[in-house]
């Protein structure tokens, strides 16, 4: 049966949190499962500082084996971190991680929640992170998270006496245990209580640990074996967690499945002393609210009744569970569980029911004011008592299906119901709702309270389905996703975007012109629905002349491209820098938001909208040798800052270094960790170090020491390890062992001023343990710490040199740092 609706919508678009997947198989062995869990009250709050923190294993065992509610609240997004698989830094990478713990969360049966506070990168002690992150404020958020989530136990992952190492560990043990006691009590944060109440968590533990050459577990704490065998799943928790921890893709935390027992320890920290369970004296069943012993039974029964064979015979006793538990009385203590056990009972009823339904559009994006077309299908796959009554949108009172036109379905067959939809022209952009405000370098900007600690925006479009299941009545929601089949992957389904109008992207990160001269930039407009018509503009600055053509564009297609190329000029050879600002006029209204797309197969499609800028540097950079060789690494913005110094640049495949000549190449430089994640690299040893003995240069920017192992001393001709050594001040003070080195002297004299204005870090994984043929020729030091010599080292072999360096070249460049450019252009021109 195909009906089409022509429907006028208007849709006010406030995103609120994750992205609904569309509607998720369920095995038989899932439904039982989900019904051991419908019997289930208990709930369980895991706390520390980052993506990948988290204890997947233990997660797995309390959501998937006690059926406790389980949720991870990390304190970050993972913003400060490196990446593994790609070029995305800052906020961008803490997108990825965002959408990475979304999907460890699927596997092992968890909820996801975060609080405002950025990772602005590795911090030393918890007294440097707080100075960043505004405790009171995220001390606030982790309250807030544990009065929405109302958990029986807290479990935190490190402890408050420095063991974890990271700073913001170390901060995230000291933020659960303030927040155990605040959230109890009325007089802290009371702006919250217009929402939620105060929380009384019953205890709080520590889960000790043993990793690190750090082991906090001890004989006499709390123990659980983690390493059960789930028959109905088919895995054990160590599997499970294995499968979870590897969606930390961008780390490189793949891991392998472990088998057998598995002890967790556990200190407790706070509330009633217990011995043997943090869950020991808390009632988990329903029967910790008053007079639901019928439901405790009815729930049991079910699933002693329930036949993976025929499923829908469970859906008188499912609907007969729901109606007994909507109808609990209205009260905090029942409304804690209430809303939360109707929607797994509905979960549970449209898979036993065979049941279908979905939402989808025509194309991925739009734009304010567009027409959408909408597709809606409901198949019954089972032969049951259930149909559509109608299918409309939330928040809008829309027209309905003529009751008349909607009959019981057709056993197996799609009913289809297509919509048109016209978009407002106020509609909000889906961009990620804490990067829509400009924010401190320690924590994002929202101002909505109910936004803060949820993973993702809502869905930017949702369906409702107002069905009936054996005789009652439910609403289905299910988000509209972009839908489509590629030849190579099959069906996907990814989110649906809303975008401005029209977007603008600079071609670079950060355009350098070296002593005056005048550079092309190009700008790329693309088009978010169908005939943009507009005008190109730039903010003035008396510093620099900017010559373009009109600056005109009409893009007729929604997804037409448009190039417009200008020529700028600092106006004095002085240097100076300026943040060009890019603006579209539309309409009679301005649009300066650019767009950056991630695109992984791991995580669903993502996108940030961000104030189209870049920022231009006019520097004094002298530069000679011209042809570079790059070796790609992890991912990194190097080489094409390389380029802006005006080097011909070509990336060395593995191809071209089996095959090729490199005295073609004044200079090789090989990408952040990119030892660790070329296996073959190790293969042109020989060839590369003949390279160097030949007369090149081989730089060598950071790899990571955990996964080199035995092959650190085939980086250089020399051997030289690679610690964790790292300074995490960007201000800190930078001596010169050896300032009469040629690096440091030619072509650019370096001064104490080209380490001005660095961003995040100095530097991090340093050399050490060196061979005396190595010069170190910098050395710096956080905060009373010792100075640390292994950030720039440096040898001479046969006619050519060796550069280790793991300065942060791979942030100040992109950044636009002036002195980060002149001192790389240095160990180019060596």
């Amino acid at each position: 049966m195909k009906q089409i609706l022509l429907l006028l919508a208007i849709y006010i678009l406030l995103p609120k949190h994750i992205f609904a997947q569309v509607q998720q198989p369920m095995s038989a062995a899932d439904i039982q499962l989900a019904m051991k869990k419908l019997n289930t009250l208990g709930s369980v709050l895991y706390i520390a500082a980052h993506p990948d923190d988290e204890n997947t294993r233990l997660i797995g065992c309390l959501a998937k084996e006690r059926c406790y509610r389980t949720g991870y609240l990390s304190i970050t997004r993972g913003d400060g971190g490196q990446n593994l698989i790609g070029s995305e830094q800052g906020e961008a990478l803490g997108l990825v991680r965002t959408n990475e713990l979304l999907q460890a969360r699927k596997i092992d049966g968890g909820e996801q929640f975060f609080t405002r506070a950025n990772d602005f990168g590795y911090s030393k002690n918890p007294e440097e992170t707080f100075q960043f992150w505004d405790k009171e404020k995220i001390l606030g958020d982790v309250v807030w998270a544990i009065r929405n989530f109302k958990p029986d136990v807290i479990i935190c992952r490190f402890p408050t006496t420095g063991e974890g190492g990271h700073g913001h560990h170390t901060a995230s043990a000291i933020l659960a245990e303030e927040a155990f006691d605040a959230a109890a009590d009325p007089s802290r944060f009371p702006k919250q209580l217009q929402f939620v109440k105060p929380w009384k968590t019953q205890r709080l533990f520590w889960n000790t640990f043993n990793f690190g050459g750090t082991n906090t577990t001890s004989p006499d704490q709390i123990k659980i074996d983690v390493g059960i065998y789930n028959p109905l799943i088919g895995k054990g928790y160590g599997e499970i967690a294995s499968e979870s921890r590897s969606m930390h893709k961008s780390q490189g935390f793949g891991s392998a499945r472990t088998r057998g027992t598995m002890i967790e320890y556990f200190k407790q920290l706070k509330g009633e002393k217990v011995i043997n369970d943090p869950f020991e004296n808390i009632t988990t069943t329903w029967k910790r609210i008053d007079e639901t012993g019928k439901i405790q039974s009815m729930i049991s029964n079910a699933q002693k009744q329930y036949d993976p064979f025929s499923p829908v015979s469970s859906i008188k006793n499912l609907n007969e569970i729901y109606d007994a538990i909507k109808l609990l009385p209205d009260n905090d203590s029942i409304n804690r569980w209430k809303e939360f056990k109707l929607k797994e009972i509905e979960n549970i009823l449209v898979i036993v029911s065979g049941l279908w339904m979905e939402a989808y559009s025509e194309f991925n994006m739009y734009g304010p004011g567009d027409s959408m077309k909408m597709t809606s299908i409901f198949i019954s796959r089972l032969s049951v008592d259930a149909k559509v009554n109608s299918i409309t949108f939330l928040g809008r009172n829309l027209s309905k299906i003529p009751p008349t036109q909607m009959v019981p379905v057709v056993l197996n067959q799609n009913d289809t119901f297509v919509f048109r939809v016209k978009l407002p022209d106020t509609l909000n952009t889906s961009n990620p709702y804490w990067l829509n405000a400009q924010h401190p370098e320690g924590s994002y900007t929202i101002t909505d309270l109910k936004l803060i600690g949820k993973p993702l925006n809502e869905e930017a479009l949702k369906a409702k389905f107002f069905c009936e299941i054996g005789g009652h009545n439910y609403e289905i929601v299910r988000p509209v996703a972009f839908k489509s089949t590629d030849p190579v992957k099959g069906e996907l389904y990814q989110p649906l975007e809303i975008l401005p109008p029209a977007t603008v992207n600079f071609s670079e990160k950060a355009y350098i012109f070296n002593n005056g001269e005048e550079k092309q930039i190009t700008c790329l407009i693309k088009a978010n629905k169908n005939n943009v018509v507009g005008k190109l503009s730039f903010n003035n600055s008396e510093d620099w002349i900017i010559t373009s053509s009109s600056g005109e564009f009409n893009l007729k297609n929604k997804g037409e491209e448009q190039l417009i190329i200008c020529l700028i000029k600092p106006k004095n050879p002085d240097n100076s820098a300026l943040n060009l600002q890019a603006s579209l006029a539309i309409n009679n209204k301005k649009y300066s938001k650019s767009i950056v797309r991630i695109e992984y197969d791991h995580i669903p499609h993502q996108f940030i909208l961000s104030d189209a800028t870049v920022k231009l540097v006019n520097v004094d950079v002298k530069t000679v040798k011209k042809k570079i060789g790059y070796i790609e690494g992890a991912g990194d913005n190097v080489a094409e800052s390389v380029l802006q110094l005006g080097y011909d640049v070509t990336e060395l495949t593995d191809e071209k270094l089996t095959n090729e000549s490199l005295d073609q190449y004044q200079t090789i430089i090989t990408g952040i960790r990119a030892y660790n994640t070329k296996d073959r690299l190790q293969f042109h040893y020989d060839k590369l170090m003949k390279y160097i003995a030949d007369g090149g240069t081989l730089i060598v920017q950071y790899n990571t020491n955990n996964r080199i192992g035995p092959l650190s001393a085939k980086i250089g001709p020399y051997p030289f390890s690679i610690s964790r050594d790292r300074v995490t001040d960007e201000h800190a003070k930078v001596n010169f062992i050896n300032g009469n080195h040629k690096i440091l002297k030619s072509p650019n004299v370096i001064t104490d001023n080209d380490f001005s204005g660095w961003v995040q870090e100095r530097g991090i994984y340093f050399s050490t343990e060196r061979d005396s043929n190595y010069t170190a020729l910098l050395e710096m030091n956080d905060p009373g710490e010792k100075p640390l010599n292994g950030s720039l080292l440096v040898t001479d072999y046969g006619k050519g040199h060796f550069i280790y360096t793991g300065l942060a070249f791979f942030r100040e460049l992109p950044a636009g740092v002036p002195g980060a450019y002149r001192l790389f252009a240095n160990l180019i021109e060596y």
